[in-house]
């Protein structure tokens, strides 16, 4: 059996169509194109390989960049002015502050300076207890992207045995709210559980997002299973996953690749919050 691929670079292209659609319509009803606001704080070589993806994809869909970079050695008060100045300002639609940030700044006090309605990576703990609470808000990027990717797949969510392995804010707790609001039955295992293949191996589906390379073999994984694989890792032969794709993709029913999965639709997510986030703005809503 050779698991089906999961085309998130196809669902991806969808999505940002659909976005830039709504991003003509936008200014044609408002008058005024949109923002998104990205801020980069130092000079981490990754950071700013994602803060230029998600820049160029927000300008191709019709969003006016409104990038800020500064420097690792900023004070936290400058970095809060700035929010602050975003947050006020009615064209940014959406604010995203890259993560990480350098030592000596308090990432969870800033991320706390960003409106919950231009929160669009769904970090604050407003955006966060919405999610826990099932009410609408914006939700994190990632996590979203699971969701739609599960269900362009035809994958029936409700009553299925969810595993997430990964317990982060930003993927881990979030999906499995997602997944538990769809129905699942969800467990949240970790690269520290004594016994991961035991956890693992009855889930109908399977998220890894433990950020560690290859860390889901096929011993882990159900036969037929639908496997989701939210890492992304540079090494020496190229960009691999959380997964084991060589040996996970004879075992499971279908799952996403690294690169081409998870990836593109965390971006497509990311415009889609923003363009959200601009019709709560033009609605007058502040949080």
């Amino acid at each position: 059996m050779t698991a089906t691929i999961i085309d998130g670079k196809q669902l991806a292209k969808a999505s940002r169509a659909q976005t830039k659609d709504q991003v003509t319509k936008f200014i044609a009803a408002h008058g005024y194109a949109p923002g998104l606001a990205t801020v980069l704080v130092g000079d981490d070589p990754a950071s700013e390989v994602y803060v230029r993806n998600k820049r160029r994809a927000a300008s191709e869909a019709g969003f006016v960049d409104f990038h800020r970079h500064l420097p690792a050695e900023v004070g936290e008060e400058t970095v809060a002015a700035l929010l602050d100045e975003l947050a006020a300002d009615q064209q940014v639609a959406g604010i995203l502050l890259q993560l990480p940030l350098p030592e000596g700044l308090d990432r969870s006090a800033l991320i706390e300076r960003i409106p919950a309605a231009k929160d669009i990576d769904g970090l604050t703990t407003l955006s966060q207890g919405r999610l826990a609470r099932g009410v609408p808000g914006l939700r994190p990027c990632t996590p979203a992207g699971i969701i739609e990717l599960l269900d362009s797949a035809g994958v029936q969510i409700e009553g299925a045995d969810a595993v997430v392995v990964g317990r982060s804010e930003l993927v881990g707790h979030p999906v499995a709210e997602l997944l538990l609001h769809r129905g699942a039955t969800v467990t949240i295992a970790h690269s520290r559980t004594r016994d991961l293949k035991s956890a693992t191996a009855g889930a109908d589906i399977l998220v890894a997002a433990a950020g560690v390379p290859g860390l889901i073999t096929a011993a882990h994984v159900k036969p037929g299973a639908v496997v989701i694989d939210v890492g992304i890792h540079r090494t020496e032969s190229g960009l691999r996953g959380d997964v084991r794709f060589e040996e996970v993709v004879h075992v499971a029913g279908r799952i996403t690749p690294v690169p081409g999965g998870v990836g593109p639709m965390t971006i497509a997510t990311l415009l889609r919050n923003t363009i959200t986030a601009a019709e709560i703005g033009a609605a007058g809503e502040t949080n």
